[in-house]
């Protein structure tokens, strides 16, 4: 019998071997948790020993993932939303359960008909629409942030649908115990959870942001970082537990305890702290779902399987589809609110688990509901990649808007040479644009919030909508004729993508990314960053000038210190670069930058940089810059290139001599 930790190592390396796998294919990460999760499985190889206890620490990954969720659609948020949870979430639900309870009596009649039994009554059709219903919240929701979708037309309302059923999950896990007890039972187990839920939700919803904000600012007083993430786990496992007691759900207390947080000014922190614990569960999670499949009813029953995986799924696209439509979506998001929600959720397995223990699903065909279920949360993935290509052959006026986005971005870039690429506009991205317009330097600013574009392009601003993180919209922005891109919102993930298409599309254009702390640098950096920027430390330097000066050290002297802070922390700001206006006598006296690129011909090439011995003339390299695009620090064993651009710090006449030994052929 394998050990906790053989266990725990097997989970690891399927994981890693996974991810890497989807990776190297460019597929998304979940469909490799999800596969090796079928292959070590009790249904195939058995690696993986008690799929119970696994399937038990896999639950907290859907714990942390709703907190996750909470901290983003605090109670503004979820208000302004109310239309697309209470609406379009509750139309989903419902009909879909309507929906299965008409099917299932259809059935009942056509068998009847030909003279057989259909043993399956109302109870359990509500029980397998109520499973139909529920959509995968854990998959989508890290599928849509993975690809920044969650605040698109079509992420918003899939995002409001995933909230009504996790929050529907509440009375149909009361419900379903209760089909299999009389009419009068019933109404009475469900005025209970009623009251459960709304005594137990108003307790938490209106008093409790304030009792989040003194108990976060009283260990926060502490600093300690180890309490600050103990707290965290015991606010939000603490309140998961409370409304499990209460009858309710475990991801509902979760979720509540992330709006609480959401609402308090250590959200930031808090979504930092927290992550590490939701990733490696919710992976764990997926694993989990993939050891579920059993692959017995695929052989035995491959046409009841195929059946059971494409027509469910089929009719919940087409229903969301319509139902969007209805609450007035263009047919485009419609569309692919339709094809992200189609598959079936993790809590429709534990819904499935009590129709079975409650006697109202009978019958060998139940594992052939299961395997269908499991096949279609595998497709998510794939359905989500491909879900642009499905939209454009079904909606032509998707096609056509995109066209037009497109033809409006490149329209505003066509005449702009030399320029500065915003990605992101807001408070950050728009002081920078203040400052390039007083320069007379030219930009284009990309933004994804169709309220700030439309009020800041009527202002006559440089910027229109468009998704910095896909190609299409930085090559219709000028990328191959910009002179830099800064990404000026603090979104690592987002970051690396515009990273690395501007590394494979236009390699000399460099890239400057703002961060909240120094977390990601080397990350960043690695992935070719000309600079990053992190919040804290400007927001430090700021206030240590500020408090310098007020204690009464001289101006000039504040200045200085801060200046050297900098020049420490910034390759590029180690002195400044010569322009037409610098050459008075105290300017010839000051140290400047200057850069200087490697023709073909140049003597120095395929030779070390420590031979070149810049430092003996007064010359320091201050950053290199590869023909490729990436950019390294000062490397004496660096073998220089043709086409790599060398940033010099010195004197000007130091650096006209160091340029004429590099550019000596």
């Amino acid at each position: 019998m394998a050990t906790t930790l053989e266990v725990v190592l097997l989970y690891l390396v399927a994981a890693v071997a996974g991810v890497v796998a989807c990776r190297t294919l460019k597929l998304p990460p979940i469909l490799g948790y999800l596969a090796v999760g079928v292959l070590i499985g009790p249904n195939a190889l058995a690696l993986a020993g008690d799929p119970e206890a696994a399937r038990a620490l896999a639950e907290f990954g859907v714990v942390f993932l709703m907190f996750a969720i909470g901290l983003e659609f605090n109670l503004p948020k979820l208000r302004s939303m109310r239309a697309l949870v209470f609406g379009l979430g509750l139309s989903q639900v419902g009909l879909t359960i309507l929906g299965a309870v008409a099917g299932n009596a259809l059935l009942a009649a056509l068998f009847g008909m030909l003279g057989h039994a259909w043993d399956l009554g109302w109870q359990g059709a509500i029980v397998l629409g109520s499973a139909m219903a529920m959509s995968s919240t854990a998959i989508l929701v890290k599928l849509m942030a993975d690809r920044l979708e969650i605040d698109s037309e079509h992420g918003r309302r899939v995002m409001g649908v995933l909230l009504f059923q996790d929050l529907a999950v509440v009375p149909l896990l009361v419900l379903v115990p209760a089909l299999g007890t009389g009419a009068a039972s019933l109404a009475g187990a469900l005025a209970i959870a009623l009251a459960k839920a709304v005594v137990l939700l108003a307790l938490l919803l209106l008093g409790g942001q304030r009792v989040m904000r003194w108990w976060l600012t009283l260990v926060a007083r502490r600093k300690s970082e180890e309490l600050f993430v103990l707290n965290l786990l015991l606010v939000t496992l603490g309140l998961a537990w409370l409304t499990q007691e209460a009858g309710l759900s475990l991801a509902l207390g979760a979720f509540i305890a992330g709006m609480l947080v959401a609402e308090t000014e250590y959200k930031h922190q808090v979504a930092t702290d927290i992550r590490p614990f939701h990733d490696v569960l919710l992976g764990l999670f997926f694993i989990t779902v993939g050891m579920r499949l059993d692959w017995r009813p695929l052989v035995d029953q491959w046409a009841l399987v195929l059946l059971l995986s494409t027509l469910p799924v089929l009719a919940k696209a087409v229903l969301v589809a319509l139902l969007a439509r209805g609450f007035g979506a263009a047919p485009g998001t419609a569309i692919r609110t339709g094809l992200y929600l189609a598959q079936a959720g993790e809590f429709g397995f534990v819904l499935l688990a009590l129709g079975v223990g409650s006697q109202l699903l009978i019958g060998d065909w139940m594992n052939s509901v299961w395997a269908a279920m499991v096949l279609s949360m595998l497709a998510t993935p794939l359905l989500v990649t491909w879900s642009s290509r499905i939209v454009m052959r079904l909606s032509s006026s998707d096609w056509m808007l995109q066209s037009v986005q497109l033809t409006a971005i490149a329209k505003r870039a066509m005449r702009t040479e030399a320029h500065v690429i915003i990605c992101g506009y807001g408070r950050s991205g728009q002081n920078l644009a203040r400052l390039l317009e007083r320069e007379g330097i030219a930009y284009m600013a990309l933004d994804l919030d169709p309220d700030r574009v439309r009020q800041a392009a009527a202002a006559g601003q440089s910027v229109v909508f468009g998704d910095a993180a896909r190609l299409r919209s930085l090559m219709a922005a000028g990328l191959v004729r910009a002179s830099a891109v800064v990404v000026s919102y603090p979104n690592t993930a987002s970051a690396l993508k515009i990273l690395n298409l501007v590394h494979e599309h236009a390699p000399r254009v460099p890239v400057i990314v703002r961060t909240l702390d120094d977390g990601d640098l080397e990350t960043l950096r690695a992935a070719g960053a000309a600079e990053v920027v992190p919040e804290a430390m400007e927001g430090s330097l700021m206030l240590a000038a500020q408090a310098l000066a007020l204690v009464g050290v001289p101006m000039q002297r504040v200045i200085r210190i801060t200046r050297d802070a900098r020049d420490a922390r910034y390759a590029l700001l180690r002195g400044y670069f010569h322009g037409a206006d610098d050459d008075t006598a105290a300017e010839l006296q000051q140290a400047r930058l200057a850069s200087v690129t490697l023709p073909m011909a140049a003597a120095c090439l395929g030779k070390p940089l420590s031979e070149q011995a810049l430092h003996a003339i007064g010359a320091q390299v201050v950053s290199l810059r590869l023909a490729s695009g990436q950019v390294l620090g000062p490397d004496e064993n660096q073998v220089l290139g043709a086409g790599d651009t060398l940033v010099l710090s010195g004197l000007p006449a130091a650096l006209a001599l160091a340029e004429e030994k590099l550019l000596r052929v």
